[in-house]
């Protein structure tokens, strides 16, 4: 299961009023290789573009889609909000991660 905090929930759906996004849409988070720790996160708003094996997750509001092998690293993450001195944006509170770069968008397992 992948969650959404509230800051994060308010925060997405109201950028996806402010880009027109269609209704129907949802957020798409994944994992590819790369980054300097191995492995990245991939978030991106998606309309109408679910794949076999999708695995869909409702919360705060919310439409979260995410592939399963992506959801083997993901699984328990929450995807926050900050709009601290430290930064601006969404990010993801995973319990897999074992290590994180400092820009916190690269981690292992």
């Amino acid at each position: 299961m992948i969650t959404v905090s509230e800051k994060a929930g308010e925060y997405i759906k109201e950028l996806m009023i402010r880009e027109n996004h269609a209704p129907g849409t949802f957020v798409r988070v994944g994992v590819k290789g790369g980054g300097c720790s191995g492995l990245e996160y991939v978030l991106k708003f998606e309309a109408d573009n679910r794949g076999e094996g999708d695995q869909v997750f409702e919360d705060k509001g919310v439409t979260i889609v995410v592939q399963m092998k992506s959801l083997l690293y993901l699984y328990g993450t929450e995807l926050d909000y900050s709009d601290g001195l430290n930064g601006k944006g969404l990010f993801f509170n995973n319990p897999n991660a074992t290590r994180t770069c400092s820009c916190g968008e690269s981690f292992a397992v």
